[in-house]
């Protein structure tokens, strides 16, 4: 791992492979409102930008980051946790390894967008550096707004 929190023992990050498709559209079904399909997930490892690292416990697959770094701009597409394992540092563990690997890319910013009622989402954005910067009206496919956040690297 590039961060400088080692993981807890067992737990390990990789990048996805073909083979780890069905593992993380489960997860991502399990996790999101709004879930991608499995050729989304297929078509992020055709994508010569994007990067999804998964994050393992021991052999179970608890979380997933999908990301695109582009001219230094981080852009975070997707970001799933199993419901289980939420509250216990997983995501955190994920963005600060994407973010420690993307700073030796030369990263200059980080931007998302986030349902505005995902609380727990915004809190933890907020815990590394970001901040809101507008909103994108409907958004969503069930007509949520999303909050954009930003971080200056």
């Amino acid at each position: 791992m590039n961060s400088s929190t080692p993981l807890p023992d067992g737990d390990s990050i990789e990048q996805m492979q073909q083979g780890d498709l069905a593992l993380v559209h489960q997860l991502e079904c399990a996790s999101q409102q709004e879930p991608w399909s499995l050729q989304n997930f297929a078509d992020e490892l055709n994508n010569p930008v994007a990067t999804v690292d998964l994050y393992w416990h021991h052999d179970q697959l608890t979380g997933f980051l999908c990301t695109w770094l582009v001219a230094g701009e981080l852009q975070i597409q997707n970001l799933a946790i199993l419901p289980a394992m939420r509250r216990c540092g997983v995501a955190a563990r994920l963005l600060e390894h994407v973010i420690a690997r993307s700073k030796i890319a030369d990263l200059t910013s980080i931007w998302l967008e986030v349902r505005v009622s995902n609380r727990p989402a915004i809190a933890l954005y907020e815990r590394f550096g970001f901040s809101a910067g507008g909103k994108r009206s409907a958004y969503y496919p069930d007509g949520e707004d999303a909050l954009i956040m930003t971080s200056q690297q």
